[in-house]
């Protein structure tokens, strides 16, 4: 559920959803999400001062506390 929530945000956020890739690892810390777009989007995704992916991230957090999980995001360029 999580995976599919990274991947549903990010598609609404940039210009070409057909770039976005979300890879998960599990670790003894939870799970970390990382999120792949076009390098043109990554302005988009992370906003201004990072504002979008400090919220992205929040936004993370709050639905994995509700699955009972840790979960961190990486966002990386294509």
């Amino acid at each position: 559920m999580l995976e599919e929530l990274v991947e549903f945000v990010a598609k609404s956020l940039v210009e070409n959803p057909d770039a976005v890739v979300v890879e998960s690892e599990e670790s003894g810390r939870g799970i970390t999400y990382y999120l792949t777009v076009d390098p043109k989007d990554m302005g988009k995704v992370i906003g201004r001062q990072g504002k979008i992916a400090r919220a992205f991230r929040t936004l993370l957090s709050v639905a994995a506390t509700r699955e009972g999980v840790r979960a961190n995001l990486e966002i990386r360029e294509a």
